[in-house]
């Protein structure tokens, strides 16, 4: 029996028989639009609706089917590739152009694949085609690969096998454990007070007591913990909240928490501000990636992040410095490492930001002149980083492509 496999991540398992006007809507209309025909109202609807700027839409409006000039391509960009299990998005806008960034224009993506671009599958061969001075990149016969299954049943989700637009091991940690608070949070958060028996350490499935913050003479400086409706029951538990100041003017960005495990709250803290009777809450320690302490404070926990997106320039002119770096390098980054930078959302930063790294400008004195005058060396560019996650005045991006080692400190602009 031959069936095809959906590209529709909506479609989780997705195992779905190929007719024969299936095959030919395939060819007519492009598999994106041909599967969301097949699957219905319902399943175009289920599309994520990520945001969309002007400046993305109207590049797609342009672009859509234009491409890009034949000089953006790159020198050995193939006629055709079959895509591989392990390529990401930027491996493959890196093989075919010399700003990867383009993709976007060279795969003419429309609106809907802005909103929903993992839609690229191992086993699907992308065909490039020049016409005059533009070339586009398209999918061979449709798109969707045929797979031949024996009798029994086999299911696959097919949004977990989608290519990702970078390694996804790499920026896991910092998806789903990266902390950023501001200063108010984190002197406000909840924290860990006690433990039974007068326990030290805590781990997965021990109980412990927490409570809001109040300070002198019971003046309340934060909310107590409450079993309630519309209240948060799912909290992180982090410490050592490391500051992150601005390179070059000091000021607090944010603090940066360390993750150690996650909690679920299970009885209300009762407190009476002013006396000397004060029941904490009880949480239940429900995950651990260390031992937990009294001390330890509690954040709610955030909706999952799913990291959709590709690889694009930002829409407004950035320039920024690299707070922070990431790994076993304390003071330099090198590829596939991960860095903070001092630009965040309210900049107009989004994941999927390509960004350009410079090398600090230096000054040497001229040796060929016996007066010996200080020459001020212009900054090089590095090399590339991606944003995949962004905060309100900080953004976490990794490093794609480097000459030299990058460093707290080195700036960033527009690619």
């Amino acid at each position: 029996m031959n069936t095809t496999r959906s590209a529709t991540p909506g479609l989780a398992p997705a195992v779905r028989a190929t007719a024969p006007h299936a095959r030919r809507a395939l060819a007519r209309g492009g598999v994106w639009l041909a599967c969301a025909l097949l699957a219905g109202p319902a399943l175009a609807q289920s599309f994520p609706n990520y945001p969309i700027t002007p400046g993305q839409r109207s590049t797609a409006q342009q672009v859509a089917q234009a491409g890009v000039p034949l000089s953006e391509l790159a020198p050995n960009a193939p006629e055709r590739y079959t895509i591989q299990r392990g390529d990401t998005l930027w491996d493959i806008s890196s093989l075919y152009l010399k700003r990867p960034w383009r993709w976007p224009e060279l795969w003419g993506m429309n609106l809907q694949q802005i909103r929903n671009p993992h839609l690229i599958y191992p086993g699907q061969v992308l065909v490039l085609t020049r016409v005059g001075d533009r070339a586009i990149l398209s999918l061979e016969g449709g798109g969707v690969p045929t797979v031949k299954l024996s009798p029994r049943v086999r299911a696959e989700a097919l949004s977990d096998s989608a290519i990702p637009p970078i390694p996804l091991n790499v920026i896991e940690p910092f998806l789903t454990e990266s902390l950023i608070v501001d200063e108010a949070q984190h002197s406000r958060a909840p924290r860990i007070v006690a433990a039974p028996d007068n326990r030290v350490l805590l781990s997965r499935g021990d109980r412990a007591y927490a409570r809001g913050q109040y300070g002198p003479g019971g003046s309340a400086e934060g909310s107590a913990l409450r079993v309630a409706k519309g209240e948060p029951r799912h909290f992180r538990v982090y410490r050592n909240a490391v500051a992150l100041n601005d390179p070059s003017t000091g000021e607090l960005l944010g603090y940066e928490a360390q993750f150690i495990g996650r909690s679920e709250l299970v009885r209300s803290e009762t407190a009476q501000l002013g006396g000397d009777e004060i029941v904490p809450a009880t949480v239940q320690i429900t995950g651990s990636k260390e031992e937990i302490r009294v001390g330890d404070r509690l954040l709610p926990e955030p909706p999952r992040d799913v990291p959709s997106y590709v690889p694009q320039p930002p829409s407004t002119a950035q320039a920024g410095q690299i707070v922070k770096v990431h790994g076993n390098a304390v003071h330099f980054a090198g590829q596939n490492q991960v860095v903070i930078l001092n630009r965040g959302a309210r900049d107009g930063l989004q994941r999927g930001h390509v960004l350009a790294v410079l090398k600090d400008a230096s000054q040497v004195p001229d040796r060929t002149d016996d007066a010996r005058p200080t020459l001020h060396l212009p900054g090089e560019r590095n090399g590339h980083m991606i944003v995949f996650r962004t905060f309100d005045r900080v953004s976490y991006a990794l490093v794609l492509q480097i000459a030299d080692g990058v460093k707290v400190g080195d700036r960033f602009v527009n690619p």
